[in-house]
């Protein structure tokens, strides 16, 4: 797969997961331990892989950028 196509399914994935944080953080009162386990911290896990991945695809940017000479 190339790296633009990979972006462009990781990106909205990425999206997803951090409205979910958010989501999860704000209403914690409001829902059980069980759920906001679940979704928060399960959640909280794969971002970190994610932001990961995404790290790593636009590295070459991130080199540009901020190590160039």
């Amino acid at each position: 797969m190339k790296r633009n196509t990979a972006l462009k399914i990781l990106n909205p994935i990425l999206v997803v997961f951090f409205v979910n944080q958010a989501v999860t953080g704000l209403f914690r009162a409001k829902i059980s331990y069980e759920t906001f386990e679940i979704f928060h911290e399960g959640g909280g896990v794969i971002l970190i892989g994610l932001v990961v991945l995404h790290f790593i695809l636009n590295f070459n940017w991130v080199k540009a950028n901020y190590f160039h000479r």
